[in-house]
């Protein structure tokens, strides 16, 4: 699944293509909308906040969330579609460019002063402008036998880590995945480094992996051979089945 750092870049693509400019065409392949034509409609805005992104015309606000497969991709008008046709789930097209989402897990139009009801449940953006680490820290609080590597998964908590940036993020702070929210020393620096590194990712791309995807192969620090391990078994967490990263040595499992 793509993460804040990609869907935040996807907006600023977005942007360049969309932002300001009229729609010549709107196509929603999604059968509640399919009768939607915005054509003749400028786009206000484009923007992003955790996972979800926004394009936004005067009165309503065109959602969509990438889930697992999802992607935009723009094109100048009349060039071939680098990706089958049939994964199409929305086309916006104006004068001098065509921005084709494809295979996106959701696609909904709200009115404009309903936006904020796809994002309420959300924790702060950690790529926002109104981050709040403070926000962050009392709902990771909320939560203090939740082993860290499921809680910086849940969105509710802060948004925009996905299963790559939560195995870098332990890594750095040294904190085994395991460990309860609790019994992490220093959960507003782990808050603080989460921040850095889904910035720097957004802004400094690419990221340098130095935990995800690694498994035996040698840490960066201390030369142990890394592992990957499943944590959890939540329902309610969509990622809680997926490996995670780390150090057996630098991260040491907490006490039983």
């Amino acid at each position: 699944m793509p993460e804040g750092d990609a869907v935040f870049l996807t907006a600023a693509r977005l942007r360049t293509a969309l932002d300001g400019k009229m729609l010549t065409r709107s196509d929603f392949r999604v059968s509640k909308y399919a009768t939607l034509d915005l054509r003749g409609q400028q786009v206000e805005s484009v923007g992003s906040y955790g996972k979800h992104l926004f394009v936004r015309t005067p009165q309503l606000s065109i959602h969509t969330h990438l889930k697992m497969e999802g992607e935009y991709r723009v094109y100048t008008p009349g060039q071939r579609w680098t990706r089958p046709g049939f994964t199409a789930r929305l086309v916006l097209a104006t004068e001098d460019a065509e921005a084709v989402g494809f295979s996106l897990g959701l696609v909904e139009v709200l009115p404009r002063a309903d936006e904020h009801t796809a994002i309420d449940h959300l924790g702060p953006d950690l790529l926002g402008p109104n981050w709040d680490a403070a926000e962050a820290v009392r709902r990771l609080s909320e939560h203090p036998a939740q082993p860290i590597g499921l809680a910086l998964l849940d969105q509710r908590n802060l948004a925009g880590v996905g299963n790559i940036y939560r195995s870098e993020i332990c890594f750095l702070r040294r904190v085994h995945p395991a460990t309860p929210v609790g019994e992490i020393e220093d959960l507003p620096a782990l808050v603080d480094e989460a921040h850095t590194v889904l910035t720097r990712a957004a802004h400094q791309p690419p990221w340098r992996a130095l935990a995800y995807g690694r498994q035996r192969r040698p840490c960066r620090r201390c030369g142990t051979n890394l592992v990957v391990h499943l944590l959890g078994d939540d329902p309610a967490l969509a990622r809680a089945d997926r490996g995670i990263y780390f150090c057996p040595r630098c991260q040491p499992a907490p006490s039983p």
